[in-house]
């Protein structure tokens, strides 16, 4: 009888260590068995986060119209009516040290240093014609990831509010930003590993406040970056 509790108690550990969905799956298993994003959410803890993440809806079926950049408005609007563009208010915020253009009232920014989120560098920008590139703003949820996520069906007032939702901006390396194109988290992550898990919070908070939802290969991929940091806090506007 012994022997039997003994035996049936390593059995329970061996399925809670490495069973996909009952415990943390120290094999890998789910990724070889392909686990689904609910399976992989459900090993983690309950936090802003993840409640976040569990409340996103999944993506459905209906076919979506062809992605159009223009469906999203004008190009970094004032949508915020300060007098300055959107990109120049992302500059402002996320550079150290901006210089603004004389006369401008703190709008154009000519000059600055960031701390660049995506590769982990410092970059000093400059704007030009030749330099300005170096630096671009990101929609950390691509336009037209959103647009396939349910931004379609929006009207145009709403997609144009989106475009320029500083929550869903960062200033970054402009190389990483043209190989990361539109790719949702279970396609492209950032270089610096140590920004994945503020990357996807963000990516998260920015599906949650806009209603967007994420594909099952998506939630699986955010779950498996949130596994690493189980402190991770969810941003905020």
């Amino acid at each position: 009888m012994g022997d039997a509790i003994v035996w049936i108690a390593a059995m329970a550990a061996l399925v809670w260590a490495f069973v996909p969905g009952v415990g943390p799956d120290l094999l890998g298993i789910g990724d070889r068995w392909g686990a689904s994003g609910a399976d992989r959410l459900a090993t983690l803890p309950d936090t802003d986060v993840t409640r976040a993440l569990r409340a996103l809806p999944a993506r459905d079926a209906d076919e979506v119209p062809d992605y159009r950049r223009e469906a999203f408005g004008q190009r970094w609007a004032d949508i915020d009516r300060n007098g300055c563009d959107t990109r120049n208010d992302i500059l402002a915020r996320d550079l150290a040290r901006p210089v603004f253009k004389a006369g401008t009232n703190d709008c154009v920014v000519l000059s600055g240093t960031l701390a660049e989120p995506y590769t982990g560098r410092t970059i000093d920008f400059v704007r030009g014609a030749e330099t300005s590139d170096a630096v671009q703003i990101d929609h950390v949820v691509a336009l037209s990831d959103a647009w396939k996520s349910g931004a379609w069906r929006w009207e145009a007032d709403r997609r144009q509010g989106y475009a320029n939702d500083p929550l869903n901006l960062l200033a970054v390396d402009g190389t990483a930003n043209q190989d990361k194109e539109d790719g949702s988290a279970d396609r492209w992550l950032p270089p610096d590993d140590d920004f994945h898990c503020a990357y996807v919070a963000r990516q998260i908070a920015v599906k949650a406040t806009w209603g967007l939802s994420v594909t099952d290969a998506e939630r699986a991929a955010m779950a498996d970056v949130l596994g690493g940091c189980p402190n991770q806090a969810l941003p905020a506007r």
